[in-house]
């Protein structure tokens, strides 16, 4: 059991192709590591890569997660992967469940749904909607979401919350269960749910934290766009942006110039009225191309003229540097309990040989003591590898790619 401030957290984790089995232990672990009925409890089933288990066994894994943790309130999904007990399962059936006792806390669970509304928007076409959205009380400290990519607008809902709510943190995930449009499931208030997103609000004493490690490192210095259109980024404090880039890459050291060529990135300003710019100041998107012709650089976002950007290499060393950067300063503000974990897809064995090391980074980051797998000294960490990472960047919550978005408690 974790512990901090009150706080108490227990997880679970259980690898096998009966998932209603797998459900049974990994919740037996983690309400026996409690110890104390749970305030929250969050699952995630994995149903495997190949011969994914059936839907029908996924929905009973759910279900019998939520049975097991009531009457604490329960969210889950379905994930490509999921993490607990210090470490990572990918493409394996498995079912992960973190459980906490939140005193003070008060958790009020959300269920919004997308709709079409006929002739809402412009012009008379249709628009979405999101019903069930609900608005974060003046105490609420933070929104956990979990969301179906496919029939779920985050990105809007996310827009909608920062003209509402400034500044209000949202931190989870994009369901990434194997399949497309309609394979996803999702889990809350007793009830599987086909689309949509499930979350809860945090409110009232909470003390979780949040941390948003995006994988990179700044290459090259901060300059102003000078001459854009969209997301195409035609001149860099005055000249062509290629000819920018050209320079800062062929200054790189030899070994680290592929990694720039493999892994680009672009570090947009969310403030450009700071007096500087430093880690955690700038919006991590993709380079997508650089047309050589012209010069431009392509960029995965829109980017305004005015805008201050940096490049940014992405891999696996960076992005292991900058998740433990990251975590040094909560872990020195207050000792933690335990965190839930959302990371990337494309992280794990993908970028650094194992499922092991977001998970593991993340409760070493909290505790340097923590040990592996089994040790039950330590935070307790769980979560999944999402197929896309909410979490707050600047004064606003964002979508990201190959990210880890960590709520600490």
């Amino acid at each position: 059991m974790g512990s901090g401030e009150g706080v108490q957290v227990g997880d679970g984790l259980a690898v096998g192709p009966d998932l209603v089995g797998a459900a049974e232990v990994a919740t037996g672990q983690a309400l026996a590591a409690l110890g104390v009925v749970p305030d929250l409890v969050v699952l995630f089933v994995c149903p495997g890569a190949g011969a994914a288990a059936p839907v029908e066994e996924v929905e009973a894994a759910g279900l019998r997660v939520m049975e097991l943790a009531a009457p604490g309130a329960t969210i889950g999904t379905t994930a490509h992967g999921v993490m607990a007990d210090g470490r990572g399962v990918e493409g394996e059936p498995a079912v992960a469940v973190w459980a906490a006792s939140l005193p003070g806390t008060r958790v009020r669970a959300i269920f919004p749904v997308a709709e079409r509304r006929p002739g809402a928007g412009p012009d008379g076409r249709d628009a979405i909607g999101v019903r069930g959205l609900v608005p974060p009380a003046e105490d609420d400290r933070v929104a956990v979401l979990l969301a179906d990519p496919f029939a779920f607008p985050v990105s809007g809902v996310l827009d909608r919350l920062a003209s509402t709510n400034p500044g209000f943190p949202v931190i989870g995930g994009l369901a990434s269960g194997p399949g497309g449009p309609g394979a996803n499931r999702l889990f809350a208030g007793g009830t599987v749910h086909h689309g949509g997103a499930v979350g809860v609000l945090l409110g009232g004493a909470s003390g979780a934290r949040v941390v948003v490690s995006q994988g990179c490192r700044p290459i090259g210095p901060p300059m102003v766009v000078t001459r854009a259109e969209q997301n195409r980024i035609a001149e860099l404090a005055g000249r062509p942006a290629a000819e920018r880039l050209r320079e800062i890459v062929t200054a790189l050291p030899p070994e680290e110039q592929q990694q720039a060529l493999t892994g680009l990135h672009l570090g947009v300003a969310v403030d450009e009225y700071a007096e500087s710019h430093d880690r955690g100041d700038f919006l991590v998107r993709a380079v997508l191309a650089v047309d050589v012709g012209d010069g431009a650089v392509i960029a995965g976002d829109v980017v305004e003229i005015g805008t201050t950007v940096r490049f940014q290499v992405r891999d696996a060393a960076g992005a292991a540097q900058d998740l433990h950067e990251l975590l040094a300063p909560v872990r020195r503000a207050a000792p933690a309990a335990g965190a839930l974990l959302f990371s990337c897809n494309g992280r794990g064995a993908g970028m650094f040989g194992d499922a092991d090391h977001d998970v593991h980074a993340v409760r070493v980051g909290l505790d340097p003591h923590a040990g592996g797998s089994g040790d039950a000294a330590g935070p307790r960490v769980a979560g999944f590898f999402a197929a896309g990472e909410i979490g707050p960047v600047g004064p606003g919550n964002h979508l990201h790619a190959f990210t880890a978005s960590v709520l600490v408690v």
